[in-house]
């Protein structure tokens, strides 16, 4: 006696035809399923790209990762890793995001508080929404702390970031 496919994968079906349709079923499914999942992915990688991470001299904190996360409605935003670079606790820092225009002019310039708060060593998530002007895919975002102080102390460590952030900045030729 001959055994179909079906029997040999052990699904014992009455008959072949409904067995055939089901697996038709579910491999339109899965592949619909797969579809799905390969375009989420796609669309949320076109968001989001990296932004140029810069620093002063001797910061006592400084910015690991960020990333540029341009949703559908509403203005970009920098959600950055920033570490407490010093054996002290930071009472808080502000953070600088330059944008620039593809061949490097200076386009906007803006500043924000950063999370109150660092520990020694501590790293902390947070963002900096970027509504100051309007953000061309083509501009080239660079961000970096330029100023923290030391909890329990009245003095500030400063850094003027924008000859940092004009240097990183890639031109590009017309």
């Amino acid at each position: 006696m001959a055994m179909s496919g079906f029997h040999r994968l052990g699904l014992f079906v009455a008959h072949e035809e409904d067995a055939q349709a089901s697996l038709d079923s579910c491999t339109l499914v899965v592949m619909t399923l797969i579809s799905a999942a390969i375009t989420v992915v796609l669309a949320a990688a076109a968001g989001e790209r990296a932004a140029l991470i810069v620093s002063g001299t001797a910061p006592p904190a400084r910015i690991d990762k960020a990333t540029v996360l341009t949703p559908a409605e509403g203005p970009p935003v920098i959600l950055y890793a920033a570490t407490n670079a010093t054996d002290q606790p930071l009472d808080q820092f502000t953070v600088m995001a330059f944008v620039f225009k593809a061949d490097g002019t200076l386009k906007a310039r803006q500043v924000a508080p950063g999370r109150r708060t660092l520990e020694p060593r501590e790293t902390k998530y947070s963002t900096l929404v970027l509504d100051g002007s309007a953000i061309d895919p083509t501009d080239v975002i660079v961000i970096g702390i330029n100023q923290a102080q030391r909890s329990a102390s009245d003095a500030w460590w400063r850094a003027d970031l924008q000859p940092a952030a004009e240097a990183a900045v890639p031109l590009r030729k017309p």
